[in-house]
């Protein structure tokens, strides 16, 4: 079931939103060679709550047997680690690497979600291409995060990107929507049929994330149960954003 926020529950979920945009202006600061994405995330975890907000990834349970909740405050992934790459004190940060993280702050009972892939010193063009393609496959999107458009139009707009510049979406991982629950309907995937799924209605709060990857589609799991990487090695970016649905024109959540 879709839930259409009021007034006042926008405004609380403004402030959960703050905090994620935040958080991404201070770790850019921090994340350089050297530092691992254990020290990565014990910064990002002092700054939500210094913030008055709870890490809401930290202790999350998918609820299937053999995975365990998830460990970190957020997650960390590296070069051909797609998404929800685990923090740890031997994944050091070198030049030449792309960092992506994702973060959920809860606060006032809602949260606030966004990713962002930062390039490490210098890469070669075409990796900063993917950061770029990657970034602007969400705009291509929230172009039909209006009343009167469906679902579909922004799943079909940011797929239909992402191939025009060579690259593949991942299929097996989408967006949602989102307020008192982290993962709430709907589902928004990164590919589709334009005029398919729910129409768009003012008072919606969705978080749009393309995952783009540089190689072939395919992706594993590895065995924490929790880090996708990409079969054939390739490089991956991850952006997002959670926004609001208005009258007009979407409004970014989480970005200052």
């Amino acid at each position: 079931m879709v839930t259409i926020k009021s007034k006042k529950e926008i405004e609380l979920m403004k402030e959960a939103c703050k905090v994620v945009a935040i958080l991404y202006n201070e770790l850019e600061k921090e994340i350089k060679p050297g530092i691992s994405t254990w020290e990565i995330d014990k910064k990002a975890e002092k700054i939500i709550r210094n913030l008055g907000a709870i890490p809401a990834e930290k202790g999350y349970n998918v609820g299937i047997k053999g995975i365990p909740p998830y460990p970190a405050s957020i997650c960390i992934s590296i070069n051909d680690e797609v998404i929800h790459g685990v923090p740890s004190k031997n994944k050091i940060i070198k030049k030449g690497d792309i960092v992506s993280i994702d973060t959920v702050a809860l606060k006032n009972g809602f949260n606030g979600d966004a990713a962002r892939t930062f390039i490490i010193g210098n890469v070669p063009k075409e990796t900063k291409r993917l950061v770029d393609v990657t970034r602007q496959a969400f705009f291509e999107g929230i172009k039909y995060a209006k009343p009167g458009y469906r679902i579909g139009d922004i799943s079909h707009a940011i797929g239909e990107y992402v191939h025009s510049q060579g690259y593949c979406v991942v299929r097996e991982f989408q967006g949602h929507g989102i307020g008192k629950q982290m993962h709430e309907d709907p589902g928004i995937p990164n590919y589709g049929k334009a005029g398919k799924g729910i129409r768009l209605e003012p008072g919606m709060t969705l978080a749009i994330e393309p995952m783009v990857i540089q190689g072939k589609p395919d992706i594993l799991e590895l065995d924490d149960g929790w880090t996708i990487i990409t079969e054939d090695g390739s490089l991956a970016a991850h952006y997002e954003n959670t926004i609001l649905i208005t009258e007009k024109e979407p409004e970014i959540l989480t970005i200052l």
